[in-house]
């Protein structure tokens, strides 16, 4: 059983839980449950550790990039966690490691900012950013390892430590990264413990960390926020999705939809920023219904070993049972099937790529997000009528739209209410862009020199010189 590192070193823990292969649906690896005497080692490691890390920013540079050598070189062993717990195809589970590395090392070239607001005779006044000190870091489960590295890179680079908890459905890789940051990075500085959502609590409420940085469920992250507020922390927060595409009545149907539903069933739909729902002008909703259900049938499902598997099974037992509630009810509500309709009848939670016309807006598989294989197709007659339907709702995480007049396209993205809005593209996520989500989507940003800042506190320097 892999073990939780703390301060540097392998810890193991007196209880274990169970983690799920969600291609056979069979437990097969076990990990450990981190104690609360565990979780205050780990935090007072962490804050040990800040006080000589925090010191030198080019020795952390340095220890970046041999992190993502150490990362990189350690990449089949992490691809194949990967794919046993998540059941993640092979090339999307091996495809997070050079993430981790890219997320790293663009960090380790990052400069943190110090702005001059004033340099006169009278007086030198700057900002400069100083890191918060601890960091608690709790992850999802569909991208374990990349979505930790948002957080772990930038956090490492602004002087913090951290105590990083995965997901209790998939610890496995985040433990052998952990065992990876501890033999590379000083002791304490990245420390991993695993455990269930007790121990998430348990981090968001503890006294050390003056940041807490989530990514999850808009529940867990309101939970999250209510901890962290009590103790006045600083919290970012990336939540769900329900990403509107908006078909404008000039857009290419044929080179759209292979795009767009390539985008949106990535990693079997399991994603914040994927498209989750499609609005289609009445003049092409025919042509376009038909191009998603061919594209759709055409998706090899299968194991996450077998070279010509395109999409692997839902991660999860509760996520493959809430997408299967979330299409019976859609279905039963008057929903057309154009492809697929259920899951597949053999072990494990593989799902059939589906495709849902003449869905009403009511029906909780537009309004909420399905977070899989299950797109619904919505027709509309006047683009405002779109747009206002594309913003009725609490989620604001992307958006994007589709059409061959760009200048066009574009300002009608400017008006969907979300974090970031596309053109022609969807989900196009870079280290070096902010991302976050409006409405209940999110709070602060990560990536880019906003999501480095997030991890800092400014401080005024005033020099007086008279």
């Amino acid at each position: 059983m892999l073990t939780m590192t703390i301060n540097g070193a392998s810890v193991e823990s007196p209880a274990a839980f169970e983690v799920v292969n969600p291609a056979t649906g069979e437990v097969e690896a076990h990990a450990p449950v981190c104690t609360p005497a565990q979780l205050d080692d780990a935090f007072a490691a962490a804050a040990a550790a800040g006080r000589g890390w925090r010191s030198d920013v080019d020795a952390r540079r340095k220890a970046m990039l041999r992190l993502a050598e150490a990362i990189t070189a350690a990449g089949d062993a992490l691809a194949a966690d990967l794919i046993l717990e998540t059941g993640k195809p092979a090339p999307i589970a091996a495809s997070e490691v050079p993430i981790c590395a890219t997320w790293l090392q663009v960090y380790a070239d990052m400069e943190i900012p110090r702005v001059v607001l004033r340099d006169d005779a009278s007086a030198l006044i700057e900002v400069a950013h100083r890191p918060l000190g601890v960091v608690a870091a709790i992850t999802p489960w569909n991208f374990p390892l990349g979505l930790s590295m948002w957080k772990i890179a930038p956090a490492l680079l602004a002087g913090n430590t951290i105590v990083l908890k995965p997901s209790p459905f998939t610890p496995l890789a985040t433990l052998r990264l952990g065992q990876i940051m501890g033999e590379v990075l000083p002791p304490g500085v990245v420390n991993v413990v695993t455990g269930g959502d007790d121990l998430g609590r348990a981090l968001a409420a503890h006294p050390t960390p003056r940041k807490v940085t989530f990514t999850g469920s808009v529940a867990g992250g309101k939970s999250v926020a209510a901890a962290a507020g009590a103790d006045l922390k600083r919290v970012t927060l990336e939540l769900g999705g329900n990403d509107a595409v908006i078909l404008m009545g000039d857009a290419d149907v044929a080179a759209s939809v292979p795009k767009i539903l390539g985008t949106a069933f990535f990693n079997t739909g399991q994603a914040c920023a994927l498209p989750k729902r499609i609005y289609v002008p009445d003049a092409l909703y025919d042509d376009a219904v038909e191009a998603f259900a061919s594209a759709a049938s055409a998706i090899e499902v299968g194991p996450p070993g077998s070279a010509s598997t395109q999409m692997g099974p839902l991660s999860t037992r509760p996520q493959y049972e809430r997408v299967t509630a979330l299409a019976a009810e859609a279905i039963a509500g008057g929903a057309r099937v154009a492809a697929g309709g259920g899951p597949l009848d053999r072990p494990g939670f593989f799902f059939r790529p589906t495709i849902l016309a003449d869905v009403a807006d009511a029906a909780r598989i537009v309004d909420e997000e399905q977070f899989g294989p299950v797109l619904p197709i919505l027709r509309y007659s006047d683009i405002d009528d779109a747009v206002d339907r594309a913003n009725s709702t609490m989620f604001g995480l992307c958006g994007s739209v589709w059409g061959t007049d760009i200048d066009a396209a574009g300002a009608v993205a400017e008006r969907l209410e979300c974090g970031t809005t596309f053109v022609n593209t969807h989900a196009a996520l870079l280290p070096t862009v902010p991302f976050g989500g409006s409405k209940w989507s999110g709070v602060g940003v990560e990536n880019g020199v906003a999501g480095l800042l997030g991890f800092t506190e400014p401080q005024v320097v005033h020099t007086c010189r008279v």
